[in-house]
């Protein structure tokens, strides 16, 4: 986003174009394009953006222009859930069934020494 925050509740198409810093002809095309960019009409038919559809236009923008994205690339990318809420898959490291297959090993071994330890010992033995 530019330096300027989103401070009112609705706004414009043109405020809108300011904001996200494209024409408003893009703006309606990705409204076709992003199925969550749904701005409201008012009751002259004039479309009404929230700050939501703002922000949604804003990380479109960022997508295609800064990163690169197809339409398709970028669609998908939103709907994936965020960064914040995906959790990261931890890291294979290298050795990790060498590791499993040593404690596994280990554990078969403690198991047999506490049979042998728990055994009754018998006289004479």
């Amino acid at each position: 986003m530019q330096s300027r925050e989103l401070v009112k509740l609705y706004y414009r198409i043109g405020e809108v174009s300011d904001i996200v810093g494209v024409q408003p002809h893009v703006l309606r095309y990705w409204e076709t394009e992003f199925r969550s960019i749904r701005p409201q009409k008012s009751s002259k038919g004039q479309r009404v953006y929230s700050r939501r559809d703002v922000e949604k236009l804003l990380r479109v923008k960022d997508l295609l222009k800064n990163q690169g994205f197809t339409i398709a690339g970028a669609r998908k990318r939103l709907s994936e859930p965020t960064e914040a809420a995906r959790p990261e898959p931890p890291e294979p490291e290298a050795g990790t069934k060498n590791m499993r297959r040593t404690l596994l090993g280990l554990r078969q071994d403690l198991m047999r020494m506490l049979e042998k330890i728990s055994e009754p010992k018998l006289p004479g033995r």
